[in-house]
């Protein structure tokens, strides 16, 4: 199984999948390799690219949501779900509140821009197909089951939230700076591994059969557990320090070229 994430790594700096990639995954994903995209949006966000890779046959998942939720993508059917209740977000809301942060919070299947904060960027800076809805946090239905929140802001007011952030919030949540604008609050230990671990032990399989490429901090789990860990050229240090092998960057068509490489495709 080959594991992909996508800002940064398969997607060029325009957000493009480059033809070489396009090519070598194709030509894997003919040959019997899972090819497996692990995002942290929604799959019909990123259903162009799935369309794009022919990842649409029986045995084709998508990770989404960081981990929290496996797709089979042909049916929109859920393999795995794991979220939290709008209750674990209350002392996060409090603190964006005395800060004057913005706060999204996504259940799913939809974002929800809290009203009741600073505005949010999020929906700017959102690239694919969700539905944002704005709505006080007192309105959040208490029964739905939510995904992760999302702080998105300038990156150096970001750092200030960051670098303020209570101990007793960091310890609530498994935080990921995903893009320097934006800032991740996923249930604690939930990172694109646990989807990964579900949906290899759905075919029968561990982690030793598992090739992943990422380039940032959302990224660190897979690389980490892996059997062959690939950071892009681009990546942050942390990512390329951890990883067993690195490929070159993502604007240079860094998947593509490593997995012609070793999967030696002519």
């Amino acid at each position: 199984m080959v594991a992909l994430d996508l800002d940064g790594t398969l997607l060029t700096s325009d957000k493009n999948i480059s033809k070489t990639n396009e090519n070598i995954l194709k030509q894997i994903h003919d040959n019997g390799i899972k090819v497996v995209l692990c995002t942290g949006r929604p799959i019909n966000a990123i259903w162009p690219y799935i369309e794009q890779l022919g990842l649409t046959d029986e045995d084709d998942y998508t990770i989404t949501f960081n981990g929290a939720l496996v797709v089979h993508n042909n049916d929109k059917k859920e393999l795995f779900k794991r979220g939290m209740a709008k209750a674990d977000f209350e002392s996060l809301h409090k603190f964006a509140r005395e800060v004057y942060a913005p706060l999204d919070i996504l259940n799913f299947e939809r974002v929800y821009s809290i009203s009741d904060l600073k505005p949010s960027m999020y929906q700017q800076q959102f690239k694919g197909n969700i539905e944002f809805v704005s709505r006080s946090f007192a309105d959040l239905d208490e029964n739905d089951l939510y995904s992760k929140g999302i702080v998105c802001d300038k990156p150096d007011l970001l750092d200030d939230f960051s670098s303020d952030l209570p101990v007793r919030i960091s310890k609530q949540y498994h935080i990921v700076r995903s893009q320097p604008q934006i800032m991740e609050f996923l249930a604690p230990k939930m990172d694109k591994t646990v989807g990964l671990k579900a949906l290899l032990k759905h075919f029968g399989w561990n982690f030793s059969n598992l090739m992943a490429f990422g380039d940032s901090q959302n990224d660190l789990g897979m690389i980490a557990h892996a059997q062959i860990g690939v950071a892009m050229k681009n990546g942050t240090d942390e990512v390329r320090a951890i990883s067993s092998v690195i490929a070159g960057n993502n604007d240079d068509n860094g998947v593509g070229n490593y997995l012609k490489s070793f999967f030696s495709i002519r």
